[in-house]
């Protein structure tokens, strides 16, 4: 007698759309990760970067200087550098507008997109490696502002408070560099955006010259301008106070004015920038 055995039917199970995809911790530092990595393949960047931050404070120290002794109770090195320093992302920020416009002309953020990733993440991780990049030029600057004859004047602590403030500046403008570059449509107009914000921000302020010396229609424009808060409280920090420094108010005031500025303009550009790269061009 033999037994005849019937096959089970093997059912397949049902078939499920994955819908994970990479955290924004994970997406935030490869897409920095990339970023560092492309500016280490062109190293030309950070290179001619220092030398322009080089060719500038130079330029200031010993022919500006040569006309300029003192500025009040200030030698005027002892003036500019930290007023240069303070404006430093400025103009280190430039290739960064250009560098977001080549990714998104070359179809780079296109990819990205079709990731599942958070998109607020590829520019988070863009803004944190642009900023450490940049932290590079200020890290130059710093040695060679001591070398050309810069001293400070004040406590260590305030010396690492007027740092803390400057990259906070840094932060918040790296925002801004990167909107600029996703409204570009190429590197080329994306760096002539950045020059025409740099140049007017950084001259029409008391980072070079007190505000009080520009003629009297650009005073209040000077003066009411994120640029010029940021300079006086990172001179008075580094040269020991609004009086050493030849400033009004106090230190805190210079602080928290500066500190309200760079809070709003990294909410309102971060927001710009995540919004603009979520569209497609």
């Amino acid at each position: 007698m033999s037994t005849i055995t019937t096959p089970i039917p093997t059912v397949a199970a049902p078939y499920v759309r994955s819908r994970s995809g990479a955290s924004f911790t994970v997406a935030a530092r490869a897409t920095a990760r990339r970023t560092i990595l492309q500016f280490f393949r062109t190293p030309q960047v950070l290179l001619l970067a220092t030398i322009q931050s080089a060719f500038v404070l130079f330029l200031f120290r010993y022919i500006f200087g040569g006309a300029i002794d003192t500025i009040g109770p200030v030698p005027y090195v002892d003036f500019l550098v930290p007023g240069y320093l303070a404006t430093t992302f400025l103009w280190n920020g430039m290739s960064s507008a250009a560098g977001i416009a080549e990714d998104s002309s070359s179809g780079v953020h296109d990819r990205l997109r079709s990731l599942p990733i958070p998109r607020t993440a590829v520019m988070v991780g863009r803004s944190l490696a642009d900023m450490a990049l940049t932290s590079w030029g200020l890290l130059a600057t710093t040695l060679l502002g001591f070398a050309v004859g810069f001293r400070t004047h004040a406590s260590p602590g305030a010396v690492v408070a007027a740092f803390a403030l400057i990259l906070a500046a840094g932060y918040a403008l790296t925002w801004v560099f990167i909107t600029l570059g996703l409204v570009a449509r190429n590197a080329q107009a994306a760096q002539s955006m950045a020059f025409l914000l740099v140049m007017p921000l950084t001259f029409v302020s008391s980072a070079y010259v007190p505000s009080h010396s520009l003629p009297g229609w650009m005073q209040p424009v000077a003066d009411h301008q994120p640029i010029t808060p940021l300079v006086n409280a990172v001179r008075s920090l580094m040269l020991g106070g609004t009086d050493a420094a030849g400033l009004g108010h106090t230190t805190t005031y210079w602080v928290a004015v500066s500190l309200g500025w760079w809070a709003a303009i990294t909410a309102v550009f971060a927001g710009l920038a995540v919004s603009r790269f979520a569209r497609t061009r």
